[in-house]
């Protein structure tokens, strides 16, 4: 589903994701609260387009201004057990992983997702970008469903 919302200038290009972080500090007592903070916590979103005729409204937080864009929920890439990844079917992530180092870290605690949360597989990219998993699981690389809205 397509969202209007603010976004800082440098980041409102279609194709640009990001995951909401929520209200700044800075955001207290700006007019556009409304329709800034209107996007769910913690969740990835893509910028689908740019509003048009969107102006650039001054912000406190985005150093030169906000425009109107369109974003809808994102998928999120992410390792899961093989022995569920099947297009289809739901899923959790398996957990934290203290390997920073590892190249597939992003891919075990992706950005915009929540260990508790099921989410549905939309296909299976396959293997993963390491080697040898230091915590022994055995993992494939998926493309996640966005959740649903809350």
């Amino acid at each position: 589903m397509t969202q209007i919302t603010l976004l800082g200038t440098r980041l409102a290009e279609p194709g640009t994701e990001f995951v909401y972080q929520g209200e700044s500090p800075a955001c207290d007592g700006c007019p556009y609260r409304d329709q800034c903070l209107n996007l769910d916590v913690g969740r990835r979103y893509h910028v689908t387009s740019i509003r048009d005729g969107a102006s650039t409204l001054d912000c406190a937080v985005h150093d030169e201004g906000v425009t109107a864009i369109e974003v809808e929920p994102a998928p999120i890439q992410a390792n899961v057990t093989s022995q569920s990844a099947y297009a289809g079917s739901k899923v959790e992530l398996e957990g934290t992983c203290p390997h920073e180092e590892c190249p597939s870290h992003g891919l075990c605690e992706p950005a915009g997702a929540d260990f508790e949360t099921p989410y549905r597989i939309d296909s299976v990219i396959g293997d993963p970008p390491h080697e040898y998993c230091m915590l022994d699981r055995d993992l494939t690389k998926v493309e996640l469903a966005p959740p649903e809205s809350e």
